[in-house]
């Protein structure tokens, strides 16, 4: 069968998702598989979708059809496809995951076998930009330049290759994500080093001439079957080739091309499109030569749905994805509308008159060992973007948006060690860098020829500089306040250089009449009407393209802007379903967002979308515009919870519980306060601006718990063992909030953590759902593995948890979602902490339970009558899993603590917990082991727990292999292990040797509490595991459980039911 034979339309199609955010691949894929599924479903297709992420919005009930929260890998898809007999397969929405499982399928057989077409770019195609080798090949073929370069497939081969090329050399490799095993290396070790890595994710690595100091620049273009064709949106980095395209910021429409360029490059991008044959959406990157007009290299093509497709679909407004599902069934791009000015056709290129700035966020400081240095494989795990008339005015706004305590290009107080190694081997604080080297007083030419970053954005920079220079040294009149507003200059840093406050300086600016203007994104320039709600705001323009009216009500609901460890794409998925409950109750739904990634940002998703800041000052400025009815603050994380009582103290509007109660949550001295006052038990705790005061509360009581207030994903919280950790911890937690005081509370050790979200209205309990940690208390929240509903409470203790929750609810009169954890023990059950707002567990017990948490919460918040809901307990289990991104990481512990590490989840669904659990831990990328299995275990009373499972594997032929320690503990249980030698020992046999021949299929190692980032033995074999591909436990209840659900449930004995089978059958 002819798998690119697509003449009739399917009428049954099975999207590929992407799986757990991670760096590398985030977001963007819950945004483009919505779309898609919009798309099919306008055409009557059937939607059939696989992805384990429970948090997505294309996951909801009412989006597909049908979903399947199951392992995104070949052995499921088949076992779907048998089941649900698809006609039609997309594999361009779910990034690198659903792409490399598509191959795998069309290779081994299975599409052909059961009939099922490729839509869109075929697979030919595919492999075709997917091996480096065959890529090189079809672009010769029409004279398209590439870097010099050779595809190899082993070591051997790489270090032979090598003698051709001049070092530095350039590595990448074939079927990666986000330059994932990627690098440049300046010598044959770092050759050597570089291709060991990347050979341990892929079969095929590029070496290829290093054009260092070459501009990299980007086209977005669709095409369909038809041959139509077009650019929709060219995008160049700041940053030089080197710096890979998800670590630079990115700047759309380019600045720095000639005219000729720009079509030189759009027409090569055409010509290569059309001969790879690819249908529907792509992305093309060129390096360009700052020295020659018109030398180029084609460095790469994505034969699908990319996070650049995502920032182009969000800068210009062209809905890539929704044009691109529709042209991989066979339209053509002249019949499709133009959805956001519905007057012209898809086939208009959008032109540009304002200017976009894409920024990434980093979490590197979460970590120890890591280096912060930016280069070819991505760290971050997030994005912003700003929009605005100049790139003054839209980098100072992306940078705010980051929300990382930095006022802009100036106004922050960092300095460098040696600027110039900052400078000529970039971190992600690169952009402050070039700031401190022009107040230092280096020329242009001297930081160009040190970062290779165009002349243009750093004269642009400058500007900034001098614009400093100005406000804070000249009187403050109404041209130069307008003058530092339109080059983006904010409120706060304007009041920091004139020595006042914020709200001086709003005054100031409101006497003077100087207020931003409201524009829209219509994809064409205003070349032809439009009906967009998509809009911007900007000091660089005198009128407002909107009219503002009131017809009805009006909300708006602030967004959880950029993703980052511990907000992630679970508060968009609050977000979008609070806009949802508004609009069916009547009300005009206004979105407050500037992340690129997310479905919120879709210009469908609501009647009015402002992609800009989450701040005080440009929510106020919109706030006062619209004059809405309220603001929702508790969908979007930590963000809008922290703008709470400004919100308040300025009058305005908030649906829900009211600030002066968020602050007695969020506050830890006054919410543990509350709690012994309410007589609710708690860790002993006691709260301090003075270290010498916490010493001596810490000497008698260690281990104990630092915790900052108003954070998010327990940044800067630590348990610690003595007063030297005692001291660097805390001095840390105090600089990262300075207005509230730090906890210190006794650390409670092998007690269980459960949680309780909840809706309340007027403090009454409407709903609420406890969730389990299997984990053991000391692993964060956001990284744990949890159980709903929970396995191991007695009916007592879930009487007393809603008791607590109930109390708690009322004493602080909750109206809407809220969140608290508990500490379970033999003796107690305590309270750790409550958030009232969204947690990121409410679409995973939305979902399980088959009951909109959030919609319940916007009911109760705009004051609708919502009566409790009697919860019925489902005849099946939900276990969510945190996915970690440790291997783009080089150097952090792979190590579970208090402080949160993961950058995604998963969550799948059984008939009983073996069956839940294995679908969803396989679907975090651990594997069944088929033989040889490394415990190593600090502590004999943690070795104690695993000696009935680790004997069971014995019984059942498993080849164990152990560390000396942990060898001779088992042997006294009768437990026959290989004994491996230490990575340090250098004798043999050794667990490097082991590790990096793949002589392994799994590896548990626990360590001890203490042990995290100590460089020791442990730290080097987890690390070296990650490093090596190879799966990893790293707690003991986890080992625990695997170790039984594997020995009980074959992958065979999984079940593989749609979630619509599981709600209907518990009904």
């Amino acid at each position: 069968m002819n798998l690119k034979k697509q003449n009739k339309k399917p009428n049954k199609v099975l999207l590929l998702g992407s799986g757990a955010l991670k760096i590398g691949q985030a977001g963007e894929f819950d945004y483009s598989g919505n779309q898609a599924i919009k798309a099919l479903k306008d055409e009557n297709i059937e939607v059939v979708l696989i992805n384990p992420n429970i948090a997505t919005v294309q996951t909801n009930k009412d989006r597909a059809d049908k979903i399947y929260f199951l392992p995104i890998t070949p052995y499921f898809v088949e076992k779907v496809i048998k089941k649900e007999k698809p006609n039609g397969i997309l594999l361009s929405f779910g990034g690198q995951t659903a792409l490399n499982c598509g191959v795998q399928l069309c290779d081994s057989g299975v599409l052909k076998k059961h009939r099922v077409n490729v839509l869109g770019t075929s697979i030919k195609t595919i492999k075709n930009t997917e091996d480096r080798d065959l890529f090189v090949k079809e672009l010769n073929k029409i004279n398209i330049k590439t870097p010099k370069s050779f595809a190899v497939n082993s070591i051997e081969d790489g270090l032979k290759a090598s003698k051709k090329l001049n070092f530095p050399i350039m590595i990448r490799s074939a079927y990666a994500l986000g330059g994932e095993g990627s690098g440049v290396a300046s010598n044959i070790v770092e050759l050597k080093k570089i291709l060991t890595n990347g050979f341990s994710y892929t079969k095929q690595m590029l070496l290829e001439e290093y054009l260092k100091g070459w501009k990299e620049i980007e086209y977005e273009v669709e095409r369909d079957k038809y041959d139509n064709c077009i650019t929709v949106c060219n995008m160049e980095n700041f940053d030089p080739l080197g710096i890979h395209t998800g670590e630079s910021i990115v700047v759309a429409p380019s600045q720095t091309l000639t005219n000729n360029q720009y079509h030189f490059l759009r027409d090569i991008s055409i010509k290569t499109i059309r001969h790879l044959n690819i249908i529907g959406e792509c992305n093309i990157q060129f390096a360009l030569n700052p020295e020659k007009e018109f030398d180029y290299r084609v460095i790469e093509v994505n034969a699908r749905l990319s996070r650049s497709s995502a920032l182009a679909s969000k800068a210009t407004g062209y809905p890539l994805a929704y044009i691109g599902t529709k042209l991989a069934i066979g339209k053509n791009l002249i019949d499709l509308p133009n959805s956001v000015t519905k007057t012209t056709t898809a086939c208009f290129e959008p032109a540009l008159d304002y200017v976009v700035v894409k920024i990434p966020r980093w979490d590197l400081e979460k970590f120890s060992n890591v280096s912060k240095k930016i280069n070819t494989q991505m760290k971050s795990v997030g994005e912003v973007m700003a929009i605005a008339r100049n790139f003054n005015e839209a980098l100072q706004k992306a940078i705010r948006m980051l929300n990382t305590g930095k006022s802009g290009v100036v106004c922050n107080k960092i300095k460098f060690r040696n600027l110039k190694e900052e400078l000529k081997h970039p971190t992600d604080k690169r952009i402050f860098a070039i700031e401190n080297a022009i107040e230092q007083g280096l020329s242009i030419d001297e930081i160009y020829n040190l970062t290779y970053i165009d002349k243009w954005f750093l004269y642009k920079i400058k500007e900034i500089v001098d614009l400093k220079h100005k406000i804070k040294n000249s009187h403050l009149n109404k041209d130069l306040l307008k003058t530092a507003k339109q080059q983006g200059f904010s409120d706060i840093q304007i009041a920091k250089l004139k020595n006042t406050t914020e709200e001086n300086i709003r005054k100031l600016r409101i006497s003077f009449e100087i207020k931003p203007s409201v524009l829209q994104i219509d994809t064409l320039a205003a070349e032809y009407p439009s009906k967009t709600n998509y809009l911007y705001l900007t000091y660089n323009a005198d009128e407002n393209d909107i009219k503002v009216t009131k017809q009805k009500r009006k909300a708006i609901i602030i967004g959880s802007g950029t993703y980052r460890i511990g907000s992630s794409v679970e508060f968009d998925w609050c977000c979008v379903g609070a806009t949802k409950t508004l609009q069916k109750n009547n009300y005009e739904t206004i979105m407050i967002n500037c992340n690129p990634e997310t479905v919120s940002t879709d210009y469908d998703e609501c009647d009015k979308l402002y992609f800009e800041e989450l701040s005080f000052e440009r929510i106020s400025d919109i706030y006062n515009l619209e004059n809405p009815d309220g603001i929702v603050i508790s969908v979007g994380g930590q963000i809008p919870n922290n703008l709470a009582i400004s919100f308040y103290n300025a009058g305005m509007k908030i649906f829900g519980t009211n600030p002066k109660e968020i602050d007695r949550a969020e506050n830890r001295f006054r919410f543990s306060n509350l709690m012994d006052e309410s007589n609710i038990k708690q860790p002993l705790w006691r709260e301090f601006m003075n270290i010498e005061d916490a010493k001596e509360f810490a000497a008698d009581i260690y281990p104990v718990l630092i915790r900052p207030s108003y954070v998010l994903s327990g940044a800067a919280m630590k348990v610690v063992f003595d007063e030297d950790e005692l001291l660097k911890y805390l001095k840390k937690a105090i600089y990262l909030n300075k207005k509230y005081p730090v906890v210190v509370s006794k650390f409670i050790q092998n007690a269980k953590e459960i949680e309780i979200d909840a809706v309340a209205k007027e403090g009454d309990l409407i709903c609420y759902a406890i969730t389990e940690h299997i984990e053991e208390a000391g692993v964060h929240s956001g990284d744990a593995t949890m159980m709903l509903p929970a396995q191991n409470l007695e009916k007592i203790q879930i009487n007393l948890i809603k008791n607590i929750a109930k109390k708690i609810a009322n004493a602080l009169n909750i109206t809407g979602p809220f969140n608290i954890q508990f500490l379970i023990t033999d003796e107690n059950i305590m309270v750790i902490e409550c958030n009232l707002r969204a947690s990121r567990s409410f679409p995973f017990i939305s979902k399980v339970l088959n009951i909109d948490f959030i919609d319940l919460a916007i009911n109760s918040m705009i004051n609708k009558q919502v009566n409790a809901i009697s919860i019925k307990k489902p005849n099946y289990i939900g276990v969510k899993t945190s996915q970690f991104s440790y291997s783009r990481l080089k150097g952090a512990d792979p190590f579970l603590s208090v402080e949160m590490a993961s950058t995604g989840e998963v969550a799948c669904l059984g008939n009983n917990l073996y069956d839940a659990f294995l679908k969803s831990v396989l679907s975090a990328n651990l594997k069944y082991p088929k033989k040889n299995i490394l415990v190593s275990i600090s502590g004999n009373e943690q070795k104690a727990k695993l000696i009935d499972s680790l004997r069971q594997l014995q019984n059942k032929k498993y080849n164990l292999f152990a560390t000396i320690d942990t060898a001779n503990f088992y042997r006294q249980h009768n437990i026959k292990t290989t004994t491996l030698y230490k990575i340090k020992e250098k004798k043999q046999p050794n667990i490097y040797n082991y590790l990096v021949e793949k002589k392994l299929d799994l590896i548990i190692c626990i360590p001890k509490i203490t042990e995290q980032n100590n460089n020791g033995d442990s730290y080097l074999l987890r690390r070296l595991a990650i490093d090596c591909s190879i799966p990893l436990i790293n707690n003991i209840k986890i080992a625990h459980l695997f170790i039984n659900a594997i020995l009980s449930k074959k992958l065979d004995d999984l079940q593989i039911r749609e979630y619509g089978e599981y709600i209907k059958n518990s009904l």
